[in-house]
């Protein structure tokens, strides 16, 4: 069983930083903005031995009508509920507020194990303000500087203090799966559903999701590691310096995936920045399943649905074959028939064809029914086939004219690989190379 680390907090006391620092990656948007984090984000870390997961979440603020404010409250309280031990952490500088007050007056009913930081104590002056927080009565004062590290040490010895040394992560492995697509276009809503749970936070408001929000999934026979992405708009709508770094954290999602899962706002259509989307992940050679959400909201006719297949298809080609399902999230309308999808494309991305079924198969197409047209009077002769050892398919041709092997003919093989052995939905690349 993992132990689980919940940070909680007022906004801005730099719970965000500390995350990052405990599991030694950049993962959590950390801003002087207050309110950035809104998700709960999970990471791992270790300290002598005893592997746990950190929970960092959103600032909690009492009694607000904000929408986002809301929704963070109850993101926090799933935290406090799925944790161990709770990291409650305050800010020196600021000293001890009414909103410290609240949370710690929250803290007291869960009958967990809490833990004090300090934050903020950057220099020995500020040790002074630390004691302060004892009239919270909540034990132990832990000061630190999230920023530096100093006083962490001490820190992960309380809090791993009753973890037993755990096994490493179980989930590190599985297929990474992406949703990826515009702003509002339903990401979130998606893997709400089809994980019975509110893991993430929807508003109608675009730009709700900021970081890359990962989420373990095993249901109904599915396990994948799951991640909700920012929405990405284009470059010259990203103006805030927060927005421009939750587009890097989707690039970088789409960059660490196996598979994509592209959705598009079917009363919107299909806009070039799907198209920059859907590119991306092709350039990164990922599976990509296409799935058309808001489908309850678009008047049909009889072939409408065939009509719009093929309009995406013609904008996405030369690479069309790609799965394209049309959902409605809010209905729970073919959410399962997206993991299904998803697993397909992802167990075809991770084929591997032996070569001598390869060479048995294609060299008699390539050899004797369709060779490589002759250029300039020289004829192009494949003598041998290969599959590259890679985490995507690339083929390798070696024949004794390669510079003369053109992009139609390489299409056409392309095309007779994808009938002959389902790559449906994975990018391919295929090589022509001397002998």
């Amino acid at each position: 069983m993992s132990n689980i680390v919940a940070i909680v907090g007022r906004p801005n006391v730099g719970k965000s930083s500390l995350f990052n620092r405990l599991i030694e990656e950049r993962k959590a948007i950390v801003d002087e903005t207050s309110g950035v984090t809104r998700d709960r984000q999970y990471g791992h870390s270790d300290w002598n031995g005893k592997k746990f997961s950190v929970i960092d979440t959103g600032g909690y603020v009492m009694g607000g009508d904000d929408t986002f404010e809301q929704e963070i409250r109850k993101q926090v309280q799933l935290a406090i509920d799925e944790a161990d031990v709770i990291l409650f952490l305050v800010d020196v500088r600021e000293g001890l507020t009414p909103m410290d007050e609240d949370v710690a007056e929250m803290l007291r009913r869960c009958n967990k194990k809490i833990i004090v930081a300090v934050n903020k104590v950057d220099t020995p002056k500020e040790m002074v303000g630390v004691s302060e927080f004892y009239s919270l009565g909540l034990g132990e004062l832990y000061p630190i500087a999230g920023i530096t590290g100093s006083g962490t040490g001490e820190l992960l010895d309380a809090l791993v203090a009753d973890f037993d040394a755990g096994d490493d992560d179980p989930t590190a492995d599985l297929p990474r799966i992406a949703v990826v697509g515009r702003p509002n276009v339903g990401k979130s809503s998606f893997i709400n559903t089809i994980t019975g749970t509110e893991r993430n936070i929807v508003t109608p408001i675009a730009g709700t999701t900021r970081d890359s929000i990962y989420t373990h999934y095993n249901m109904f026979g599915f396990e994948f590691n799951f991640v909700d992405t920012a929405g990405l708009r284009k470059k010259q709508k990203v103006n805030e310096d927060l927005e421009f770094y939750s587009v890097l954290r989707s690039v970088r999602a789409i960059e660490n995936s196996d598979v994509c899962i592209l959705m598009l706002d079917a009363s919107q259509g299909l806009e070039q920045q799907d198209l920059n989307i859907f590119s991306l992940a092709q350039r990164n050679h990922k599976g990509i399943v296409i799935v058309v959400n808001k489908w309850d909201l678009v008047e049909k006719e009889s072939n409408t649905h065939k009509q719009f297949e093929e309009l995406i298809r013609s904008r996405i080609s030369p690479f069309d074959d790609v799965p394209i399902i049309f959902t409605s999230v809010i209905n729970k309308q073919r959410v399962y028939k997206v993991l299904e999808t998803a697993k397909q494309v992802y167990e075809s991305r991770s084929r591997r064809i032996s070569t001598s079924e390869l060479n048995e198969t294609m060299l008699p197409i390539v050899k004797e029914q369709n060779p490589p047209p002759a250029w300039k009077g020289k004829f192009i002769k494949v003598k041998y086939i290969t599959q590259l050892q890679t985490a995507y398919p690339q083929f390798v041709f070696f024949c004794n004219l390669p510079q003369y092997v053109r992009d139609p003919y390489k299409r056409f093989v392309e095309n007779r690989m994808r009938e002959l052995w389902d790559f449906h939905g994975v990018p391919m690349t295929i090589y022509f190379r001397a002998k």
